[in-house]
């Protein structure tokens, strides 16, 4: 059963919820900005992402309080002075910037009620948070506001102009994912965590072109095996392996007289090893070709 919904007929928190739950894990951009008396405010937003690259150029939303309908201090600020710190989140800073997320009056400054420390920008008035593994000092180049209502965002379309990393973060001279160690937000209080255990690498179809789903003989595709993760990973590979190399393949690994079920489960395996070329030449041995 499929339950199928018009988002204009349910509230507006519960909109919300289905929305924050479905569309996640998402990013979290910490942002530090000031109001025109140089007053300083921070507060993380998961409605964010990076949408270009030349030029740098990311985009975060503080919606409209689903509550009274006011304005974040965020929002309110880089309308005053547009520019924006984009803060990385990490697990080892994840619940200061969540209690950094509490409504405080407007002048109180989060930098001190979540224990962060403020360290000048170079570019910019705001400063950025110096536990953070990487900051992007930003100009503010478009607000654009979806709506008048709770609920609306408010897209800050942010070009970026300097970037801080903190070098424990980097090996060989580059970000290190594993070290990152990066938080992401879910729905209501879930949080995910990016640690080694949680990662997986895909081959990514750039510049080759895989043959596709289609291209694999019809008792591969049918199989009662094999998941449609396993089917992807093999119609990413650029060619089907040649006859003679099949055969040499199921000799050197002695399954020449496994049955096509057998081989069916020692090919997926292979895949979620990572070695597609060996699990295809399996599957097409117990396809008889």
């Amino acid at each position: 059963m499929i339950k199928t919904i018009d988002p204009t007929t349910i509230p507006q928190p519960e909109l919300y919820s289905i929305l924050s739950t479905a569309v996640a894990p998402r990013p979290i951009c910490f942002a530090s900005t000031v109001d025109a008396e140089g007053k300083v405010n921070l507060s993380p937003y998961s409605f964010f992402n990076v949408f270009s690259s030349n030029p740098p150029v990311m985009v975060f939303s503080p919606t409209r309080s689903g509550r009274d309908n006011s304005l974040k201090h965020t929002h309110q600020n880089v309308v005053e002075v547009p520019e924006v710190v984009i803060n990385v989140v990490n697990h080892a800073m994840a619940e200061q910037m969540s209690l950094s997320s509490t409504a405080y009056d407007k002048y109180v400054n989060e930098f001190v009620k979540a224990g962060f420390t403020e360290v000048p920008s170079v570019k910019v008035k705001p400063p950025r948070v110096g536990e953070a593994p990487v900051s992007f000092e930003c100009r503010v180049l478009e607000v654009v506001e979806l709506g008048q209502i709770p609920g609306a965002g408010n897209l800050i379309i942010a070009q970026v102009d300097m970037i801080h990393i903190n070098d424990e973060y980097l090996t060989d001279n580059v970000l290190d994912t594993e070290k990152l160690d990066l938080v992401g937000r879910m729905g209501g209080n879930w949080y995910i965590r990016a640690i080694k255990e949680s990662l997986f690498e895909i081959p990514k179809p750039v510049r080759t072109h895989g043959i596709g789903v289609d291209a694999l003989p019809k008792g591969i595709r049918e199989s009662d095996v094999l998941t449609g993760n396993n089917l992807g990973r093999l119609g990413n590979l650029e060619s089907l392996p040649a006859t003679e190399d099949i055969k040499t393949i199921v000799e050197n690994e002695g399954v020449q007289n496994s049955s096509k079920d057998e081989l069916h489960i020692l090919a997926k395996q292979l895949l979620e090893n990572g070695d597609a070329v060996k699990a295809m030449a399996y599957l097409l041995f117990a396809e008889g070709l």
